[in-house]
């Protein structure tokens, strides 16, 4: 069994190997970090793996990853690239860290996706969105992602909607967003949940 270093030294290699390869056909890499695996082993053994026993994780592995997109900036091949996180523990720093490597002509180069899995929920969407209001730039943000294969999946669509929208509402009631400026705040909500996706995946 390989070690941990040799462990770490594959995945490196395999990771700066497919970045280069996203970058070169302009495809977008997404990282999802943070998965605790097929936890109960008595279960695992009766149905098989990813069948519902999956956990949160909790390494830290915010230098290697940062090494990681640093190595591919330096080559001038990091791909547009989503970083989506399992612990919210994370969600700062992830975003900005993506903070770091953002290009020219491209709204969110390296940007912090929408909450995902167990944060897939009220607490976490409103999580993740204020982390981006707070640290981050929401407006670049490509929006909710589907990464399930069931239909009734699709409805976290609407909800993120409406979670957005209630964020914003709440800052304009507040007085942290000028009334006055409400046209630029629908265009935000439309480039949030449409537009910034069709640009970004060149749809």
């Amino acid at each position: 069994m390989p070690g941990i270093e040799e462990q770490d030294k594959y995945k490196g290699y395999i990771l700066m190997h497919v970045g280069r390869l996203y970058h070169k056909y302009g495809w977008v890499q997404q990282y999802h970090i943070g998965a605790l695996r097929n936890n109960s082993k008595s279960m695992l053994a009766k149905i098989g793996p990813d069948t519902g026993f999956d956990a949160i994780e909790d390494q830290n592995y915010m230098a290697k990853l940062s090494s990681l997109l640093g190595a591919l900036d330096g080559e001038g091949k990091l791909p547009k690239t989503i970083l989506y996180c399992l612990n919210p523990r994370d969600n700062y720093a992830l975003t900005v860290l993506s903070g770091c490597f953002q290009k020219e002509g491209v709204k969110g180069y390296v940007q912090v996706g929408t909450a995902w899995w167990f944060l897939d929920q009220q607490d976490g969407m409103r999580q993740n969105l204020e982390t981006l209001m707070q640290v981050g730039l929401v407006a670049q943000s490509v929006g909710m992602l589907t990464d399930s294969r069931s239909f009734l999946s699709y409805p976290r669509h609407e909800y993120f909607r409406r979670t957005l929208c209630n964020l914003l509402g709440k800052d304009i009631e507040n007085g942290e967003i000028p009334a006055s400026e409400m046209d630029r705040v629908n265009q935000m909500v439309e480039d949030i949940c449409y537009n910034n996706a069709k640009n970004f995946f060149q749809f």
